[in-house]
Order: structure tokens, then C-alpha cells, then sequence
């Protein structure tokens, strides 16, 4: 048989013009070893660190370590379905998580899927978990409140929009309490909030949801959520992810948002893990070197943003728990050290029913009183809550040695009673800043001082309801000014000692 090389030479060329090239440039390496959420692959040559990976059966994973001949990485779900030999891939991305405004009211996980049974997120784009914090020139000074609704906090250590306020204290003392009351409090402050629960139990974390939600707090607030059953990854990822979700909303936005982190110490346990797997050197209490740059580049977020970057706020509450009120462990005095001030939870105060259990003598405010409203500020509120606080806490000490005390001494430590039992409050009762001032004018002004200790509270509910009903006026101008002139303090000295008069003889006060 004979063939025509012009026939042939016709055909190939016809084929090579309808053939289109193809070519995958995704770099492709194969797992060594997976197991308790870490995965050792090789042939990710130009991987980079932080870079997020795709595993062939869709499971995601984040380079952690960059080692000679192969990388370590952390598997972000699952590890059951993975093992030796399988394949898996670049994507050239940072690991990013949704974000946007659809987020409010929703539960979701460390990588923001949706927990809630409510369908998919709303999101209006992806942003990257890890993100530098804004320099000098982007920040402006911590000024503007961020009520609480605690007495006790927005008296003493008041914290502001953009401020790092650490909560710390033993298990079981009331931290998650304060936290959760502090987002209650936003419901008229437009605040969006952000709940990131780190190695919690999933009935405790469903208990606070269900608190939010019974308080209509849930619309505003998104739940980020790597439970205890969650992998090492997620947990040590959450805290990352939440702020991102409420970064968007201040750069974006120009919002005032307000992140919890409950708690600290159980990311950074999570990272241990992550780092004694992985073969890099322990330190103090078998911690990595660079444990404090884990909580340092993620608190350091926190920012009042300038004017011309929109002005909105991230204040962070991170929660550290400690260990038989260790505080000087080093987890604590690492983000001690990173914080504006802490609140500080005492297990005896807790257990003597002070709740909120604040031990006002070590928690502390860095910003102060630049935080506060000038009501607040007066001589006669906060200045005088902890002149008297400090005076009853020396003179108790000193009562308790049984000897005999003159009637100004024991004038004073009366008075401090009082001053402790007015602080007291129930959870899920947050208060408005001018109740606050109202309770703590009367009681450091001495219209308290006759007034049974078991009555304390009494007193306080129907003060602030006569206020309300028969001095609203009054109550409006300082509602409006939130200042606390001579004629203003004139005229509540005549309010508080007309009610105490009318309140002890067991008279209601005539509404006017």
C-alpha cells in the first residue's frame, strides 16, 4: 500500500489547528503522614506559609511549618477520611472566611459554615483570617464609652470603643456572665457583637445563644463557635475568624463592633498541641516561643479607627481562666501585658453571692476616665465609689482584729457595706448609665447610710422607678447632657433625701 505523504502532511495540519491546549499549572504534592489534625506532605516546594491547601477530597488545610524535603500542615475539619498517599493541592490563597452584615443573628463554625440550621450565610465577600493591624497613623485615642450596663465595670474600669479589656478569674466566677451582659447592653448602642466560643462545651455554648436570644440580642450578635469536640485547628483559627468578620464591618461599614473571646487560654492550649506535633521547640510550660505573638497580633486588632479610615471601632474582651487565681502564670501575664486594664473575678467574692464578683482592687482600666461620660466622672459617683470602697476595704482589715472602733471609723465601714451591696447585680440586668449614676450618687452621698443592709436593693428599684415616674424631667436633662453640674448635684441631693425620708417611713413617694 502507497501513501500519499501530501494526504498525511493535510490531515495532521487539520488537527493541529482544532487542538486547544490545556495545561494545569496547579502544583499537586502527596500526603506523607496525617493524624491528630496535622499532615506532613511533600512536593509543595513553593508553598508559603499561611497558604491555605485542598486535600482531593475537598477538605481544607493551612501550611504551618516550611521544613527541608517536605511541609507540615494543620487540617482544618475532619482527619478520618485522610490518609498516606493522597493527593492534594495549592490554591495560592490565605485562608479566608465569609463576611458581611448577613452574619447577624446567625452560629457558625471556626470557618464561618453555618451551624444553625437556618440555611447558607448571606455573605458579601471572603476576607482573610490574618490581617496586619492598623499602625499609629490609623488609630485615634480610646474616648468614646462602650457601656457595659455593670455598675461595678463602667464605674471603676470603664472601657471604651477600640479598647483590649481582659476578663480573668477561676472557672466558674462569672466571666462568660459579664461578657454575655455587655453584648445584652448593646441592643441600643448599635453595636454589632461577636461571640467566639474556644474549646466550650456545646450545651454551655447552646445555653448562651439561648440567653441572647431570650434577651433579643441574637439579631445583632453572630456566634463563632470550635467547641471542645472541635479539632486543635479550628479552635486555634476561631479567634482569628471572628475578628475578621467584625474587621469588615468597621472598615467597610464604618460600625462600632464589639468581639468576645471566651477563652484565650483554650486557643492557646490548641496551639501547644499544634506546635508539640509539629516538632518545634517547647519553652515555659511546654508553650512555643512565639505563643505571645499568637495573642499579640490577634488583640492588637482592637483599634478606633481614625476619621479618615470611617472612624468605626473593634473593642475586644478577650477571657483568660486561671488556676487557683494564678495570675501571674504565664499565659495570663502574657495577654495581661497585651491588654488595657482587666477585670479581675475573685472565687471568694463569688461565693460570698458579691456577684458581679470584681475585685476592684486589682482590676483596672488603662484608659480611665477618658472613657467615661461626665456624669460618671463626678466626685460624688465614681471618684467617690472608690474613695469609699478603698477606705471600707483598709478599715474592714483593720475591724477584724476585734478592737474597739470609734463612730467615724465605724460610720465609714457602714457605709462601705452599703457601697459593696449597691454594686451587687443580677445577671441579664444590665443598667443604663444614668441608673447608674442615680444608685451610686445616693449611696456615696450618704442617703444610704440609714438604710437597712437587707433593703439595699429594694431601695435602689424603687429610687430608680421614682426617679422615672416622678422627676422625669430631671432624669431627661441628665439623659441628654450626661453632665452633673452644682445645681444638678443641688437639686439630687433634694430628690434622694425626699425619697430616703419617704422610704424609711414606709411611705410611697407622690408621683408628681
Amino acid at each position: 500500500m502507497r501513501f500519499n505523504p501530501e494526504e498525511i502532511t493535510s490531515v495532521i495540519r487539520a488537527e493541529l489547528e482544532k487542538f486547544e491546549s490545556e495545561v494545569d499549572v496547579s502544583e499537586v504534592g502527596t500526603v506523607l503522614s496525617v493524624g491528630d489534625g496535622i499532615a506532613r506532605i511533600y512536593g509543595l516546594e513553593k508553598a508559603s506559609a499561611g497558604e491555605m491547601l485542598e486535600f482531593e477530597n475537598g477538605v481544607r488545610a493551612q501550611v504551618f511549618n516550611l521544613e527541608a524535603g517536605s511541609i507540615g500542615a494543620v487540617v482544618l475539619g475532619e482527619d478520618r477520611e485522610l490518609h498516606e498517599g493522597m493527593t492534594i493541592r495549592r490554591t495560592g490563597k490565605l485562608l479566608q472566611v465569609p463576611v458581611g452584615k448577613g452574619l447577624a443573628g446567625r452560629v457558625v463554625d471556626a470557618l464561618g459554615n453555618p451551624i444553625d440550621g437556618k440555611g447558607p450565610i448571606d455573605a458579601e465577600t471572603t476576607r482573610p483570617v490574618e490581617m496586619i493591624a492598623p499602625g499609629i497613623a490609623g488609630r485615634q485615642p480610646v474616648t468614646q464609652p462602650l457601656q457595659t450596663g455593670i455598675k461595678a465595670i463602667d464605674a471603676m474600669t470603664p472601657i471604651g470603643r477600640g479598647q483590649r479589656e481582659l476578663i480573668i478569674g477561676d472557672r466558674k466566677t462569672g466571666k462568660t456572665a459579664i461578657a454575655v451582659d455587655t453584648i445584652i447592653n448593646q441592643k441600643s448602642e448599635n453595636v454589632h457583637c461577636f461571640y467566639v466560643a474556644i474549646g466550650q462545651k456545646d450545651s454551655t455554648v447552646a445555653g448562651v445563644v439561648e440567653d441572647l436570644r431570650r434577651n433579643g440580642a441574637l439579631d445583632y450578635t453572630t456566634v463563632i463557635v470550635a467547641s471542645a469536640s472541635a479539632p486543635a485547628p479550628l479552635q486555634y483559627i476561631a479567634p482569628y475568624s471572628g475578628c475578621a468578620m467584625a474587621e469588615h464591618l468597621m472598615y467597610n461599614h464604618g460600625a462600632h463592633t464589639l468581639v468576645v473571646y471566651d477563652d484565650l487560654s483554650k486557643q492557646a492550649t490548641a496551639y501547644r498541641q499544634l506546635s508539640l506535633l509539629l516538632r518545634r521547640p517547647p519553652g515555659r510550660e511546654a508553650y512555643p516561643g512565639d505563643v505571645f505573638y499568637l495573642h499579640s497580633r490577634l488583640l492588637e486588632r482592637a483599634v478606633k479607627l481614625s476619621d479618615e479610615l470611617g472612624a468605626g471601632s473593634l473593642t475586644a474582651l478577650p477571657i483568660i481562666e486561671t488556676q487557683e487565681g494564678e495570675v501571674s502564670a504565664y499565659i495570663p501575664t502574657n495577654v495581661i501585658s497585651i491588654t488595657d486594664g482587666q477585670i479581675y473575678l475573685q472565687p471568694d467574692l463569688f461565693r460570698a453571692n458579691i456577684r458581679p464578683a470584681i475585685d476592684v482592687g486589682i482590676s483596672v482600666s488603662r484608659v480611665g476616665g477618658a472613657a467615661q461620660v461626665k456624669a460618671m466622672k463626678h466626685k460624688k459617683v465614681a471618684n467617690g465609689l472608690r474613695l469609699n470602697l478603698a477606705a471600707f476595704r483598709e478599715l474592714e482589715a483593720f475591724a477584724q482584729l476585734g478592737t474597739d472602733l470609734d463612730a467615724g471609723t465605724q460610720a465609714q465601714i457602714d457605709r462601705g457595706v452599703r457601697m459593696v451591696e449597691i454594686l451587687k447585680q443580677p445577671q441579664f440586668q444590665p443598667m443604663h448609665v444614668i441608673d447608674q449614676v442615680t444608685s451610686i450618687f445616693a449611696a456615696a452621698s450618704g442617703h444610704l447610710d440609714k438604710v437597712p443592709v437587707a433593703r439595699v436593693a429594694e431601695y435602689e428599684s424603687k429610687l430608680l422607678a421614682y426617679m422615672r415616674d416622678s422627676h422625669a424631667p430631671f432624669r431627661d436633662k441628665l439623659l441628654s447632657t450626661k453632665v452633673l453640674d452644682a445645681e444638678a448635684e443641688t437639686e439630687f441631693n433634694r430628690i434622694c433625701a425626699q425619697f430616703t425620708e419617704a422610704f424609711l417611713a414606709g411611705k410611697a413617694p407622690d408621683p408628681r
